[in-house]
């Protein structure tokens, strides 16, 4: 099978741990360990998260006044180089050594008449005291919202349109090699009026490119791994029930966390919807596993339609 695994956060990166180079290499290392089983079996393409890094690297060059600080693509360029070569050394170090590896720098396209531009919804880094928000939003042009008793920079999340690594990531897959690409949704960039490309101030959703990623190389199965085991239900009530086996219509009315587990379904569905495939969602741990439908939630293609364009809402 040729299995597209989108990897959370939490592969890189754990709640409340200092972003250390040492750090983000010994949570790759264990992702590392859960891909093996899959890439000795199927052909592997891994896409990744990169928010912390993108919003560590932001941070670091706002403090820095002799230039103006990078924009959000080429952050995003240079954490895909990043994550790709930790990605590529600790599965290298597993899988034997005549397995070739090849991380892409994939850039993305947005319209630049999507209507995220005008609402801010995706929020990157670390968190600021009002303060601090405060002066980085009158310096920096930054949107600043709270959350909790804190303040974090938010940007806009475009619909991803087009892959445009496409043609050399299929020539590579043709050639035994697992791939690394779409990192943190991918490069975001736009066409402007006059028809030039450049880069775009925003952050694509890494679910939504993960599952056009796996559409267009027509992919068996795509996988989201993340720090549930599972899609839930009812949570935070008596009523809690995961998920294992469902199709569009099982979730189309329920109510899902905009800012976590809900990209994720919509993202299931989608690619469910387009392809006829089925897409799985759950813990990094239990991924073999999760290719199989003995773990996570296995959505499947139903009746009803998801949506034309990923939408918003299920």
């Amino acid at each position: 099978m040729r299995i597209v695994v989108a990897l959370g956060g939490n592969a890189l990166l754990r709640r409340g741990q200092p972003m250390t180079s040492e750090n983000q290499r010994a949570n790759v290392r264990i992702a590392a360990e859960a891909l093996a089983p899959i890439a000795r079996k199927h052909q592997l393409i891994i896409s990744h998260g990169n928010g912390p890094q993108v919003g560590l690297l932001a941070l670091q060059a706002s403090y820095y006044n002799d230039a103006e600080t990078y924009p959000l693509d080429v952050l995003g360029a240079q954490t895909e180089g990043m994550i790709g070569y930790l990605i590529e050394q600790e599965l290298g170090n597993i899988l034997p050594f005549e397995q070739p590896f090849a991380s892409i720098l994939t850039m993305v396209e947005v319209d630049i008449n999507d209507p995220a531009f005008n609402n801010p919804t995706k929020p990157i880094g670390p968190v600021f005291e009002e303060e601090e928000a405060k002066r980085l939003a009158r310096e920096k042009k930054w949107v600043m919202k709270k959350e909790g008793d804190k303040w974090r920079r938010f940007v806009p999340s475009p619909v991803p349109q087009r892959i445009f690594e496409l043609r050399p990531i299929k020539w590579l897959l043709e050639k035994g090699t697992i791939v690394i690409c779409t990192g943190g949704g991918g490069i975001p960039t736009v066409y402007d009026n006059k028809g030039n490309l450049g880069g775009a101030e925003v952050v694509i959703d890494k679910d939504y490119a993960g599952a056009l990623l796996a559409k267009e190389l027509e992919a068996d199965m795509y996988i989201m791994a993340t720090d549930a085991d599972a899609v839930y239900t009812g949570w935070g009530t008596p009523e809690v029930k995961a998920l294992t086996n469902v199709t569009y219509e099982d979730l189309k009315n329920e109510d899902f966390d905009p800012g976590s587990i809900g990209p994720k379904v919509i993202s299931a569905c989608w690619f469910a919807e387009k392809t006829g495939k089925k897409a799985g969602i759950g813990s990094l741990k239990d991924l073999e596993k999760i290719t199989t439908g003995e773990k996570g939630t296995t959505i499947s293609p139903g009746k009803d339609k998801a949506g034309e364009v990923f939408g918003r809402k299920i």
